[in-house]
């Protein structure tokens, strides 16, 4: 008689109750899950330093699995942090990545139970942002082709830097002034807009270069490589010492919100332009121009009339 192998039946956990998993193997599921979702680079090491540093600390208080998370950990987290004297951008940060895994847990079952982590309130503080001269002035001080289309297009078109330095030359119509954002926060692409000093800057500094391919970096090293983020940091220094005032990628984005609205732009359009999934983003910007106005009025208006 043939022999029979005796093969054991699989015991298979209950569909949506996944088997526990420690602390660590929860969290690499989370990175892989963002991943998945076609993260950006920077996102993900977002998620390391923000729900990364949670996980560290909640295995430093003896936890090991993450359904033995409870509400008042997250709270006592960012209470340790606060008391370090840390920003308020930092601590929000913070917050903002220990909130997404905590909703990852609960739905992918590690959590019995959500836990919805309050963000802190964030300062609201006086954004920094270029009068239409000390742009020109920047502009001036531009010692290079390149240099001076990096500072035009982050001026121009209120795109990140993190967002320019992924472009390519065939992103740009020149012929309309459209800027494909492939992939701008969140993976999310949107199309931005240019005008004509800032497509004549790029085809400038375009016609130094001799990788000029469609799929060629728009924005290159010496060697033709992509320029980085350090390298595109580099560059600001050296513009701030010959200006004699700050200036940065973040500040060119808010001189364009700022000047537009000025302009008469409306709040959907320069949503829309500058890749805000959230409108109380853009609305901040209304606040500080609607201070512009007041405080033109107070140097303008019938109060000033009749002291004359």
């Amino acid at each position: 008689m043939r022999e029979r192998h005796f093969i054991p039946e699989i015991q298979e956990a209950p569909f949506g109750s996944p088997a526990p998993a420690d602390l660590r193997a929860a969290l690499e599921d989370f990175y892989l899950s963002r991943q998945a979702l076609r993260r950006s680079p920077a996102t993900l090491e977002h998620y390391q330093y923000t729900a990364g540093h949670f996980v560290a600390w909640l295995e430093s208080r003896g936890l090991r699995l993450p359904s033995e998370v409870r509400p008042s950990h997250p709270r006592a987290w960012l209470a340790e942090i606060s008391e370090k004297g840390v920003k308020d951008t930092t601590l929000h940060a913070k917050a903002r990545g220990a909130k997404t895994l905590l909703r990852f847990w609960y739905e992918e079952g590690y959590l019995l139970s959500p836990i919805d982590l309050k963000l802190p309130r964030l300062d609201q503080k006086q954004l920094p942002s270029l009068t239409i001269e000390e742009l020109r002035r920047v502009i001036k001080a531009c010692s290079t082709q390149r240099d001076r289309a990096l500072v035009l297009l982050l001026a121009d078109s209120g795109i990140r830097r993190a967002e320019v330095l992924a472009l390519n030359w065939g992103d740009v119509d020149f012929s309309t002034g459209a800027v494909i954002v492939r992939r701008g926060k969140g993976g999310k692409a949107r199309v931005a807009a240019i005008g004509a000093t800032t497509r004549r800057a790029l085809l400038a500094y375009r016609r130094s270069l001799s990788c000029t391919q469609s799929g060629s970096p728009m924005f290159q090293t010496r060697h033709g490589s992509r320029l980085r983020p350090a390298g595109a940091r580099s560059i600001f220094p050296r513009l701030v010492s010959r200006v004699g005032f700050l200036v940065s990628p973040h500040i060119l984005r808010r001189t364009f919100a700022r000047h537009s609205l000025r302009n008469g732009m409306d709040l959907i359009t320069l949503q829309r332009l500058m890749g805000h999934s959230d409108p109380s983003m853009t609305a901040r910007y209304v606040k500080l121009v609607t201070e512009d106005l007041v405080a033109e009025h107070a140097d303008h208006g019938l109060d000033v009339w009749l002291r004359a």
